[in-house]
């Protein structure tokens, strides 16, 4: 897993007309199954390909399991998917999991 900077991940999304958003999605499927594996899902490439054959229908379902596995509850994240908003979701979810990185590196560092 990688601490990301989110306000370059976005300006990445927008420069690179949403290339660099799906390679984001990838990197944030794979970073939240390895955080909490007992809400796994498919993994970053299958995810896109089951959100390209379903129409986005599995990219609400997505946004939905993004939250649940990183806060406990995905309701929010779902209601921005619905209402168009999900560039929040990725951007709650890279701080959910940047606050993981940091918090397993300061476990760490006490551990030694």
């Amino acid at each position: 897993m990688k601490k990301r900077n989110v306000g370059l991940a976005v300006l990445f999304s927008i420069i690179t007309f949403g290339i660099y958003g799906i390679y984001w999605f990838v990197c944030l499927t794979n970073d939240s199954n390895t955080i909490n594996p007992e809400e796994k899902t498919a993994s970053g490439g299958l995810a896109i390909v089951l959100s390209l054959v379903t129409f986005g229908i599995y990219g609400i379902y997505w946004n939905y399991k993004l939250g649940k596995k990183l806060t406990g509850s995905g309701t929010l994240y779902l209601i921005l998917s619905l209402i168009g908003l999900g560039i929040i979701n990725y951007i709650l979810g890279q701080s959910e999991i940047n606050k993981y990185i940091e918090k397993s590196a300061t476990d760490e560092q006490i551990a030694a």
